[in-house]
Order: C-alpha cells, then structure tokens, then sequence
C-alpha cells in the first residue's frame, strides 16, 4: 500500500527572535528537508516574529510538526494536517501558558469532536449546563483561540487596536 501523502500549515504566531533559527532547523528535520521562513515582525509582542510555512509529507507530518516545535517558551504556534480520503485532518494549537492542544478536523477544517469525548463531557457536567459548555469549550479548545486570535489577525496589513481601560 503507498502511503499517502497530506499537506498543511505551520503558523508560528510569536516566537523569540533567537528562537526563529531553531525553528526552522526542527521544522526541517521534521519533514527531512532544509527550510527557510520568510520571517515578519510580530506587532503584538514587541520582539517577535511571525511566519507561516506550507508542508507537505506523509500522513502524520503534523503531529511530528508539533512535537517538533512544542516546549519552547514564549512561543505560540498552530500547527494544521488538511485530511485525506484515508485519514482524519488535524490542528495543533500551542501557547506559552496553556501548553498544547489537538482537535481532529473534517474536510472543511471545523474541528470534531468524537462520541467518547461527548459522553466524558455529559459525565463531568452531571446535568449542569455551565460545566457542560466548560468541558466542550475545553475539547474545541477555545481557550487556546482565545489567546491566539490576536496573534492570527496581527500583519502589517491589520491594525491592532489595544483596549487600556475599559468601562
């Protein structure tokens, strides 16, 4: 049987900018090939950088992506696996303060969240819609787009507008 082959992106959000080479040197050993990113300031975090790299390779690039890149500090990162005809999609979602995050994927990139984790969730909440949203928030890892919203949006194209006091 061949093995089939995915593609996706890596998006480094904010990484140190001594960071950026090590990055570069775990990417391309993750994939088995020499990479360069085309690096951007990173206006949120003064001091950061910014890039975006598009992968190809066997199925499960993504997941070695990740563990490639996870356990720096001070680095966010999203890490994406589009799906095949013979394999789930993935998303890898990492932040300085909340570690890491995985969600399988459909072909149109929403994440999915299987039966057992569903039921778990129905279990923990016991009845109570407030734990119920807590534990599904958890499983879509909002927490993790919360904090990393402001980074995705964040270019020299896009303005970022910092709230100081609000109320």
């Amino acid at each position: 049987m061949a093995t089939a082959y995915a593609r996706g992106v890596v998006y480094i959000h904010s990484a140190p900018r001594a960071l950026c080479p090590h990055l570069e040197w775990a990417v391309g050993r993750a994939i088995g090939r020499a990479v360069n990113f085309e690096w951007a300031e990173q206006p949120v975090l003064e001091g950061s950088r910014r890039a975006e790299f598009y992968w190809d390779g066997p199925v499960g690039t993504g997941a070695a992506l990740a563990t490639a890149i996870r356990g720096w500090e001070h680095l966010r990162f999203e890490v994406t696996e589009d799906p095949t005809p013979r394999s789930d999609g993935g998303r890898w979602l990492h932040t300085p303060d909340l570690g890491i995050h995985y969600a399988q994927t459909d072909a149109a990139g929403n994440i999915v969240i299987g039966e057992d984790r569903i039921r778990y969730a129905m279990e923990i909440a016991a009845g109570s819609a407030v734990e119920l949203q807590r534990e599904l928030d958890v499983a879509l890892g909002s927490a993790w787009d919360e904090e990393l919203e402001t980074f995705r949006h964040a270019s020299d194209d896009a303005t970022v507008v910092w709230l100081h006091k609000v109320g």
